[in-house]
């Protein structure tokens, strides 16, 4: 049974299937440049849903021996192979465009082009925004590189119903070739953008919104027991958050209750986000110099007194190293 993922996936294919018929239809009956560009916009369209399925498909997949942290990195791969379809797609329609710029071949039969055009728009427009509201719930960089090029098609189906207007009533068929023009350099934007997320994805760049939420959260349900907490790194693996953390804790604590405390930790950053989480957290004692910020009352070892808690940000939590006071002043 397919998940939601693949479901949307599959409604992308099947609607981009549909949609890139009409539109090469609609090239045929007139030969316009611009609907050549909105055609061949469609196969990319058609070409990227196929393979960000498959790619779904394989972020499904469960962990195994071969692949420890899941296969959830495809997805990243997936945008970027999209982003390099929507360049290559735009390097051929400025080039297409060019040649007509200044020889007008005849153009026929707008008012079919402007009519699919305009209906293509609108389902494009409604299925992308879909695909990319989900993609964000989901946490899935495929269906929002996917659902991001289908909302730029349906841009697209807007502008070139405009520009073909202007072409059907005043007969200035050069306006045909520069509104292809134009919007092939949008989708070279659009396409470098794309690549970029996904080279972030599979270096492993952090996540400024996610760090900070669960910075956000740990903060809000911080305990005194907590002594501190660093090296904390977030890795994303398609949907999937993977964390890693040192966190000190009272160094007279049993096994046993350092085990429970880590415990009550992890499902406390469990609850921060919808995602699946998977979470490594190793457990450092506390020493002497931690007294000056160490919140427990009751302390039986106590060695100074407390002088400022220290507050949690985006900038010590990563450092990988023990906070102090007299340390962190620039922090």
């Amino acid at each position: 049974m397919m998940n939601k993922k693949q479901w949307i996936i599959s409604l992308a294919f099947g609607l981009s299937l549909a949609i890139m018929s009409a539109k090469f239809y609609a090239y045929f009956l007139s030969g316009s440049t611009t609907l050549l560009t909105d055609a061949l916009e469609s196969i990319v369209n058609v070409v990227a849903s196929g393979f960000a399925f498959y790619s779904i498909y394989l972020a499904s997949l469960p962990k195994d021996l071969n692949h420890p942290y899941g296969h959830g990195k495809i997805e990243f791969f997936a945008s970027g192979l999209e982003g390099v379809l929507i360049f290559l797609a735009a390097c051929y329609i400025f080039l297409h465009a060019s040649q007509h710029l200044y020889s007008h071949p005849p153009i026929e039969s707008l008012d079919i082009g402007i009519l699919i055009s305009l209906v293509s728009a609108v389902l494009n427009g409604l299925l992308g925004a879909f695909m990319i509201h989900i993609g964000k719930i989901e946490r899935s960089l495929t269906l929002e590189a996917d659902g991001k090029h289908i909302r730029l098609d349906a841009l697209n189906g807007l502008f070139i119903v405009f520009a073909l207007a202007i072409t059907y009533f005043t007969d200035w068929l050069w306006v045909d070739s520069v509104a292809s023009i134009f919007f092939s350099i949008l989708m070279v934007i659009q396409s470098i953008s794309l690549v970029r997320q996904a080279v972030a994805g599979l270096m492993d760049e952090m996540n400024p919104s996610v760090f900070k939420n669960m910075i956000d959260w740990i903060t809000k349900h911080q305990k005194s027991e907590w002594i501190d907490l660093h090296n904390l790194r977030i890795q994303q693996y398609g949907g999937d958050l993977h964390i890693d953390c040192h966190l000190t804790l009272p160094r007279y604590w049993d096994l046993n209750r350092v085990h429970e405390e880590i415990h009550e930790f992890e499902e406390t950053i469990n609850s921060a986000l919808t995602s699946h989480i998977e979470i490594f957290v190793h457990a450092d004692p506390c020493l002497d110099e931690c007294c000056s910020h160490c919140t427990i009352s009751d302390c039986p070892i106590r060695k100074s007194e407390l002088i400022r808690p220290i507050q949690w940000n985006q900038v010590n939590l990563a450092l990988n190293q023990k906070h102090f006071n007299e340390q962190l002043q620039g922090f």
